[in-house]
């Protein structure tokens, strides 16, 4: 029937339809010619403008003060310390970890700002209908039966539109690079978490021994007492050695069930402490290359993320200060129409079709649209001294892991040649007690003292494996090969 009463000339029609063409050509040639001649957009600062301008009179060494090996950082971090189970749990904890979710969420968000970012920037098509009885159906334009195709286009002569585009673009790389540092995060939190419940796993052990190594000395004392060697105040000594040990060793328990619960949490498990963990510490890996100063700023992933927010900063100050100048927005339609009710015009012809341009230029807004320029400029500003702040305390990050690295080095070598002494100091007042030359209150203490020195060394070996994670977050390399990729390819969109 519509197809019927249009028969003079649809949208599809071959009425006229060179006019169509006509005017389609015009249409795009003249947006092409505004848009060629309008103002280029400006690139943000480069990331050394941006250092130099963030670190004023802050020189970079050319290596780390604290040491360091050198060469280049390497991402794959994981691999390094060859334990299967650790990576297995890392993956899962990327996986299945809600704060990982979140970020995820927020990337697919910037992604989305930017593709409406886009879509400002194309022209715009809609189409309208309209149709009715002979008595109309409510309103005035009922009686028309008909369709058109209406077609709108802002040129962006003053790179508003493409300043918003560039910033959405700049602040979903930022939101990508956070969210490769929150998986950075979350790995190198599942590792240390690791070696922890491997720690106190082996304090445990430690303080069993501890524990039996007392029992013994209180049944030694027992005998003594019996056979009237010494008196009854070694045995309450004895006695309350014990008692201490194992008060200790129930310490260590909860500390290591904890430890287990605070991992299964992390990986996203419910919390049961009934994650089995390595009976021993895994293997401090080789001698880890660490770069220069300058690399780090441009590796890490919380660093590009602040960098790129000043690029996204800049971008809206372009927006703002080209929101003050006129908009020119081309308007065209193509429309067929027919009506029972209204008497058309004799001259009346199917398709009908028109184009126009609408100017709309801010007179006065009491001063909203420079206000607006000022906000950006100050939030560009803010932008940079937070990229001051994160880039001195990533490179304090590095200086303070390595210089922390270099001592329990040290205190390693001095804490094992301290439990042999201290082994070999508990046999001699043991044998000496046995004797009668010590009394209970130097095994005791010897007993302590020996105790210390296997946790003290335990927890510099610990430490070791987690000042070894911390190194590679600090310096920005990626646990995986793959999210070393996922950086490149978010750098070069």
């Amino acid at each position: 029937m519509l197809r019927e009463r249009f028969s003079t000339g649809t949208l599809l029609a071959t009425g006229k339809p060179w006019r169509v063409r006509r005017f389609r050509l015009l249409l795009w040639g003249m947006a092409l010619l505004l848009t060629s001649a309008g103002c280029a957009v400006k690139s943000p600062p480069s990331r050394e403008e941006l250092r130099q301008q963030a670190l004023a009179g802050i020189e970079l060494p050319a290596e780390w003060r604290a040491g360091g090996w050198p060469g280049p950082v390497a991402d794959n971090w994981l691999a390094s310390f060859e334990d299967d189970r650790l990576a297995i749990l890392v993956a899962e904890a990327v996986t299945r970890s809600p704060d990982l979710r979140i970020s995820a969420v927020k990337v697919e968000q910037a992604a989305e700002y930017v593709n409406l970012a886009k879509a400002t920037l194309l022209p715009a098509l809609n189409i309208l209908g309209t149709g009715g009885t002979k008595s109309g159906g409510g309103d005035a334009t009922s009686a028309l039966q008909g369709i058109a195709a209406v077609a709108s286009w802002e040129l962006d002569l003053w790179g508003r539109l493409r300043y918003g585009r560039n910033g959405a673009q700049e602040s979903y790389v930022s939101t990508m690079a956070d969210f490769e540092f929150a998986c950075q995060s979350i790995a190198a939190s599942t590792a240390k978490g690791w070696f922890t419940a491997t720690e106190t796993l082996l304090q445990q052990q430690i303080a069993e021994e501890m524990v039996r190594s007392a029992e013994l000395l209180l049944a030694l004392t027992e005998k003594r007492y019996e056979v009237g060697v010494t008196g009854q105040e070694d045995v309450a000594l004895a006695q309350a050695s014990l008692g201490t040990l194992r008060d200790s060793a129930a310490q260590v328990d909860l500390a290591h069930e904890q430890a287990i619960r605070a991992l299964e949490l992390l990986i996203g498990r419910y919390p049961t402490a009934e994650l089995k963990v390595r009976r021993q510490l895994t293997k401090l890996p080789g001698p880890l290359p660490v770069g220069i100063p300058l690399e780090l700023i441009e590796r890490r992933p919380d660093l590009i993320a602040a960098e790129r927010r000043v690029a996204a900063a800049f971008n809206r100050i372009g927006e703002a200060k080209a929101a003050r100048l006129p908009k020119i927005t081309l308007n065209a339609s193509v429309a067929a129409f027919t009506s029972e009710a209204i008497q058309l015009k004799d001259d009346w012809k199917n398709p009908v079709s028109g184009a126009g341009a609408r100017l709309l230029a801010p007179v006065y807004q009491g001063g909203a649209l420079q206000t607006q320029v000022e906000i950006r400029t100050l939030e560009q500003k803010e932008a940079v001294a937070e990229y001051a702040a994160k880039a001195l305390r990533a490179l304090g990050d590095v200086e303070n892991v390595l210089a922390a690295i270099e001592n329990l080095a040290r205190r390693q070598r001095l804490l094992q040649r301290n439990v042999v002494d201290q082994q070999r100091a508990f046999e001699l007042v043991q044998t000496g007690y046995r004797t009668g030359t010590v009394d209970m209150r130097g095994v005791q203490q010897q007993l302590l003292d020996l105790h210390a020195a296997r946790l003290n060394l335990l927890r510099v070996q610990s430490e070791q494996l987690s000042q070894r994670v911390n190194l590679h977050l600090a310096l920005g390399g990626s646990f995986g090969a793959d999210f070393g990729n996922r950086r490149q390819q978010a750098l070069n969109q």
